[in-house]
């Protein structure tokens, strides 16, 4: 009987499931797809991306002029995609008071000043007819130390912002893996419209020392087309595309290296 409480104290203080905590304030490292993720993309280069022919004829007829339009100026990237950006990352947890349990997770973006809730809790995804939001409806689970993360009810939004769209369909698997005072995010989007193939994609963070600075992105709305009318969305026809062999000229790539697909993720297309 004397060892019951001895192991009672034991197993209350051992962590649950090895579980880490991801709270802080973190620091996206960009030097990986540092053009996507800065810069930005160049146009018609969807090489690398597992996308089908419709994601592809959609990106041909976008114009970029397109974000210039008021409507799409302050456009928020969605849970999906905007790990791509030069954000700051603040999390924290949500417990039971009374029980001290996580209830949720919650992600505060410095771009676009996005809240984003994890419910950690069991609670069911809602039916497909909910509302879907540029951050989605989040539930989270821990496998040992790593949190992962399954999201689903997002807006359409961007695989990669030089016009390959993503559907309002996509589901978003996502994994945070803690490295001391680092972490690795992993995602793995499947998207049954745009994407022939799931797309996997991964960033890192640091524990950001400057816990001030600027957590706010600030957007207005500005006249940047000037002598347009504002009816006009901006588009190319079918085979209209000025910029169609730039980023394939610039490389010395053949139109078909760049045009994407399933078969130029993997290493035996450089063979071909």
């Amino acid at each position: 009987m004397t060892l019951l409480p001895l192991a009672a104290a034991l197993v209350l203080a051992a962590p649950a499931f090895a579980q880490l905590d991801l709270s802080g304030a973190w620091a996206s490292i960009r030097n990986e797809d540092q053009m996507e993720r800065g810069p930005g993309p160049d146009l018609v280069d969807f090489a690398g991306l597992p996308i089908n022919d419709f994601a592809r004829q959609w990106a041909l007829a976008w114009d970029p002029d397109r974000l210039g339009l008021q409507e799409h100026q302050c456009q928020v990237h969605t849970a999906a995609y905007i790990h791509r950006g030069p954000l700051r990352l603040r999390i924290w947890e949500e417990r039971d008071p009374q029980t001290q349990t996580i209830v949720a997770i919650h992600l505060y973006s410095s771009t676009y000043e996005q809240n984003r809730v994890v419910y950690m809790d069991g609670r069911p995804h809602p039916p497909e007819y909910a509302a879907h939001t540029w951050m989605g409806f989040s539930t989270g689970k821990w496998d040992g130390n790593v949190l992962t993360i399954h999201t689903t009810h997002l807006k359409q939004g961007w695989h990669r912002r030089n016009g390959l769209p993503s559907s309002d369909l996509i589901t978003l698997d996502e994994h945070f893996i803690r490295h001391g005072d680092a972490f690795t995010h992993v995602s793995i989007v499947t998207d049954p419209v745009y994407l022939a193939e799931p797309l996997i994609k991964s960033e890192d963070y640091v524990v950001d020392e400057n816990t001030g600075g600027n957590w706010l992105w600030p957007c207005e709305y500005v006249n940047e087309l000037p002598g347009q009318p504002r009816d006009r969305v901006q588009s190319f026809l079918p085979g209209t595309n000025p910029f169609l062999k730039e980023f394939a000229d610039k490389y010395g790539l053949t139109q078909q290296d760049v045009m994407g697909g399933p078969e130029t993720m993997y290493p035996e297309y450089k063979r071909k």
